[in-house]
């Protein structure tokens, strides 16, 4: 069972750059989860034979959005937080609008565990956002997958807009205490290992180097200056079926490339 996530920046972009076709050609995963997708089912054309399609589109148009491609058809599908889990928060309304109308979470339940692709807002340049994330999403999103763990493992994917340690990142000097590198950031992703979620890459690779994102300013790409902000984690019982997680740096089309687990049947 091969999952994928890929921040495609733009699913319309990576369609007419002819690059999503031939991605799924080459690495036949068995469920991709997008983020960034920019876009609504009904503005392109698309045909992946073999797979069904969720979709998670923001309101606003050409912004955020998530979906789900899955050989096999899940038993349900959910977008966003549930209204009556986001009632627990003291930001209700803002989680309800950033999963849901922004269009950052998406689970799909299988047999075996849920899968859920997510798209973390960031915490802006001013670091406007940082209070938010940090005391609500973060805490909220951890709860959530938490809550899902009790009925099933969850294997939640995406985008976390973070970069963990300073192996994460190719400069971690210069940019600590910005966006993506904050102490509060860091936190929050420490709070899912101490929760017990594995990143799966860590079982299999460690040292700097491995990046999944990089600027479009310099070359940075093909310099490898770049950050791992994109991430595959997994409850604590399927850490011994995860046979393989990596990095792919030569698939192109967007900012990002797709970040994978193998899982044993």
């Amino acid at each position: 069972m091969k999952i994928f996530s890929w921040n495609v920046n733009g699913i319309r972009a990576v369609l007419k750059k002819e690059l999503f076709h031939p991605f799924l050609e080459e690495y036949r995963p068995d469920i991709v989860c997008l983020q960034e997708t920019k876009a609504e089912r009904g503005q392109f054309e698309i045909d992946l034979p073999g797979y069904r399609e969720y979709w998670n589109s923001a309101v606003k148009k050409g912004y955020s959005g998530t979906a789900i491609f899955s050989k096999q058809e899940p038993l349900s599908v959910v977008n966003g937080f549930p209204r009556e889990f986001a009632k627990r928060f003291a930001f209700a309304d803002e989680l309800q609008r950033d999963s849901a109308e922004e269009g950052r979470v998406m689970t799909a339940e299988f047999q075996k565990y849920y899968v859920v692709t997510v798209y973390t807002p960031n915490a802006k340049d001013d670091l406007s956002r940082l209070g938010l994330r940090f005391k609500h999403w973060d805490p909220a999103f951890l709860a959530y997958c938490k809550q899902l763990e009790k009925h099933k493992p969850v294997i939640f994917c995406g985008d976390l807009n973070v970069a963990h340690t300073e192996l994460d990142l190719a400069n971690p000097k210069p940019n600590r205490g910005k966006k993506g590198f904050t102490d509060e950031e860091r936190k929050g992703f420490q709070n899912f290992v101490d929760a017990g979620f594995v990143d799966t890459f860590r079982l299999f690779t460690q040292g700097n180097g491995h990046y999944s994102w990089w600027s479009h300013f310099a070359n940075s790409r093909a310099r490898n200056i770049g950050w791992r902000i994109d991430y595959v984690l997994v409850s604590p019982q399927l850490r011994d079926a995860v046979k393989s997680a990596a990095i792919h740096p030569t698939v192109m089309g967007s900012d990002h490339c797709p970040v994978s687990i193998t899982l044993s049947a």
